[in-house]
């Protein structure tokens, strides 16, 4: 059994819940209580103790990649837990920059003054934590990426580059032979994070939950609803139950569902979930 329970979101699922652009979740397996990306600020840490979860007992932390909306809260995570790990992809704290409307690039990267810091563990294109738990970045592009990508940027000395997303890991978990994949905003497009894992393990995934990146936030936009519905009837194939959530926006949720039916559902802040694997 692995419980979900999400500590922030974009949305809320009642109002006892504040929600924010941005995600975090806690996820709780036989071995591990495990936090997933820490929102854009110490939102996740009250939504955790409505939902009477305890900070300070978690003992694995994972930080999907290094924009602030889901990693704003490191900072109140670290003053909280004293004892977890965070396993982040070495080129997280890289300065990561986002193209406003207004002509503007805005800081979207994470804090570096908490760097230093001997309780980040930095990762390469795949880390396995222990038999549970397994971090992999590596994913082909082969699909198509989400559009918001072209917005988004990196900075090399004063140069501001496309953001390639090396920065991105994905979870999985596994559990009685089969396997949860966590995915923070799959910036490298959902579909292709999903097929990377079949032709790394020879199957899909049997649950995935994420953010699609189908909307942006910056430009307002959201995706080509043509470019929704061929992403919906190729994840339908997958057969892998999806729960999404922050980025993917409603709209495009909306057009998932017509197609996805029972196959996809909706977390927002307050949300639990349980998988029986």
């Amino acid at each position: 059994m692995i419980i979900i329970k999400v500590l922030t979101e974009n949305t809320a699922a009642s109002k006892d819940f504040g929600c924010e652009h941005g995600l975090s979740l806690y996820v709780e397996t036989p071995k591990h209580h495990l936090l997933f990306d820490t929102g854009a600020s110490g939102l996740f840490a009250e939504n955790a103790a409505k939902l009477k979860v305890g900070i300070s007992g978690v003992d694995v932390a994972i930080l999907s990649h290094g924009h602030y909306d889901h990693g704003g809260g490191l900072k109140t995570f670290l003053q909280q837990n004293s004892q977890a790990k965070v396993y982040a992809n070495e080129r997280a704290f890289e300065p990561y920059y986002a193209h406003r409307p207004d002509g503007t690039n805005a800081y979207i990267g994470l804090d570096a003054t908490l760097l230093p810091n001997e309780r980040f563990v930095f990762c390469g294109a795949t880390r396995k934590i222990d038999e549970e738990l397994e971090l992999f970045s590596k994913v082909q592009e082969k699909a198509p990426i989400p559009s918001g990508n072209a917005d988004l940027y990196q900075k090399v000395g004063d140069t501001f580059l496309p953001d390639d997303f090396a920065h991105e890991q994905n979870l999985v978990i596994r559990q009685n032979g089969k396997a949860l994949l966590i995915a923070g905003c799959a910036h490298r497009g959902i579909l292709n994070i999903v097929r990377q894992f079949r032709e790394d393990n020879g199957r899909f995934p049997d649950v995935v939950i994420g953010g699609f990146h189908l909307f942006s936030r910056g430009s307002g936009k959201n995706e080509a609803p043509q470019a929704v519905d061929t992403l919906a009837r190729e994840l339908k194939k997958t057969g892998t139950q999806y729960y999404t959530c922050h980025c993917t926006g409603e709209e495009a949720y909306h057009r998932l569902k017509t197609i996805m039916e029972d196959q996809i559902g909706y977390l927002s802040a307050g949300s639990h979930l349980v998988i029986n694997f």
